[in-house]
């Protein structure tokens, strides 16, 4: 870009090599992303929720979890989004049965 080029070492950066602004990301970049990928309109923020929802939901552990989203503890990230766990009880039964009785165990109940 010339003599205004700056390098600030990002990766995602205005194009003089500036640091992004955050208002132009949340109102203008990320609206603009989500209508060509024929999305609906959430918010940015959705996001961190989504990713805590489905980390959860796939078995990782939530001290993993607590950890990615800078929570101060695990039982603070269960309790926020303890609204992901109800259909994981049964999930755990199944498991623990497979564990202790092996495939035939499954088949069998």
């Amino acid at each position: 870009m010339g003599p205004q080029d700056e390098e600030h070492g990002l990766v995602f950066c205005q194009p003089d090599g500036k640091p992004l602004r955050a208002n132009n990301i949340v109102r203008r970049d990320f609206r603009r992303v989500l209508q060509r990928a024929g999305l609906p309109r959430i918010r940015f923020h959705d996001l961190r929720h989504a990713h805590a929802t489905l980390l959860l939901r796939e078995g990782v552990h939530p001290k993993v979890v607590q950890e990615r989203l800078g929570h101060s503890t695990p039982a603070f990230t269960l309790h926020v989004y303890s609204h992901v766990l109800p259909g994981m009880q049964e999930e755990a039964a199944e498991k623990l049965a497979e564990s202790l009785l092996g495939r035939a165990g499954k088949d069998s109940g």
